[in-house]
């Protein structure tokens, strides 16, 4: 299964149980939201995105403990 196909299963999923998805991106750079954001009609149940790539960034923006970094 390539990542269109995961992508369309995952919109099926969360359209069906009226749910959203957001997503905190680091390392990736933007990947993973940039792939489901590639399904046209994605806005339905992608809700948004964040790339935090610096400690500084995660601890500020998702208070994400520096310890656990």
């Amino acid at each position: 299964m390539n990542a269109n196909d995961l992508t369309k299963t995952l919109a099926q999923i969360l359209l069906s149980r009226n749910w959203t998805v957001s997503l905190a991106e680091s390392c990736t750079g933007g990947l993973v939201c940039a792939t489901l954001t590639e399904l046209a009609g994605s806005s339905e149940w992608f809700e948004r995105g964040y790339i935090t790539y610096s400690n500084e960034a995660k601890t500020e923006s998702l208070d994400v403990p520096i310890d656990l970094i």
